[in-house]
């Protein structure tokens, strides 16, 4: 599947996400995030690792993580134990969510902990097998890295993936935030149009057909620990998300997409995932691509103005995520 819409070749993202990142910084009192600078020049904004962030931040990110080509904003929750919920809005999905956003691009950070990065420079770098399909390129000016971990970056770390990205130490911004912070969490609700968006791919669905999306999904409550912080996001998007994607092309696909989009098709479904990722050894890879998407779909057929939809939230399973203390 070659994935290259014709605007495509008019944005740069990571031009477009480092004006984002230019804001950050000169709000970085109001919004609690720390900047430092490497001793190479690379810029780092630190969005929940010794600084603490905030919600705001989180929402900045996640803009950031998706090129600046989607909005996102906190609104209240219409139902379940979570009150907030993220809402994202893209009319270019794909570019989006797989060629910025997805978290495919995995770099050691200190003590070989694992930081997972996401964001506009893997356009640039093209560590994946991903980008065999995405053919959207752009010319190497500036690149944006936001990574998620337990451990923030080192300069040395920047200074490596800026010469993946071709170019210099002083070109490069990379933003951090811990899985489990006020920013990490927002974020993460944030890739719930991500999820959906790779399932599709991983359907064989014809991703180029894709025209407008909006997806929502709780926030979960934020935790110390990285691995019951990662349970509580991800059960928030795989038990409370909400999708709606617009298609061309014909009905019967689109019905046969929002049939196979909803997590509860996954062998997976019904257990919290912290489990899941126990018993896969901690290891994504191993864990079904199909149980990472939203509870609930709805797929319109623009050519017929036909909507199908399937599967359903279950605000019930998400009482882990909430925080409140056991009785």
């Amino acid at each position: 599947m070659d994935l290259q819409a014709t605007p495509s070749a008019r944005l740069s993202l990571n031009a477009r996400a480092g004006e984002l990142a230019d804001v950050m910084i000169r709000d970085a009192a109001r919004l609690r995030v720390g900047l430092a600078r490497s001793p190479q020049g690379a810029t780092f904004i630190d969005c929940g690792h010794r600084h603490p962030g905030s919600h705001e931040a989180g929402l900045r990110l996640a803009a950031i993580c998706m090129g600046g080509l989607a909005e996102a904003s906190l609104v209240p929750s219409r139902s379940g134990p979570l009150p907030w919920t993220v809402m994202v809005r893209t009319s270019q999905p794909w570019l989006a969510c797989l060629a910025s956003q997805y978290a495919g691009w995995h770099l050691d950070g200190p003590h070989g902990l694992p930081l997972m990065g996401s964001g506009p420079a893997r356009v640039l770098a093209r560590r994946e097998s991903l980008f065999d399909e995405i053919t959207h390129r752009e010319d190497p000016g500036r690149a944006v890295l936001v990574l998620e971990g337990e451990v923030p970056p080192t300069p040395r770390l920047a200074q490596d993936a800026a010469e993946a990205c071709g170019v210099t130490p002083e070109r490069m911004t990379v933003l951090h935030a811990r899985t489990g912070s006020l920013a990490g969490m927002v974020q993460i609700a944030a890739r719930v149009l991500e999820c959906a968006v790779q399932k599709a791919r991983l359907m064989g669905f014809d991703l180029s057909r894709l025209s407008d999306a909006i997806g929502t999904a709780p926030v979960g409550v934020v935790h110390p620990d990285t691995r019951i912080a990662m349970g509580r996001a991800n059960d928030a998007i795989i038990y409370g998300g909400q999708v709606h994607l617009f298609v061309t092309g014909p009905a019967r696909s689109a019905k046969e997409l929002a049939e196979g989009l909803p997590s509860r098709t996954s062998a997976d479904w019904g257990q919290g995932f912290s489990d899941v990722y126990d018993a896969a050894g901690h290891d994504f890879a191993r864990i079904d691509g199909g149980f990472f998407s939203p509870a609930e779909v709805a797929v319109t057929a623009l050519d017929s103005g036909d909507t199908f939809r399937a599967g359903t939230s279950d605000p019930a399973r998400l009482s882990g995520a909430t925080g409140a203390p056991s009785p």
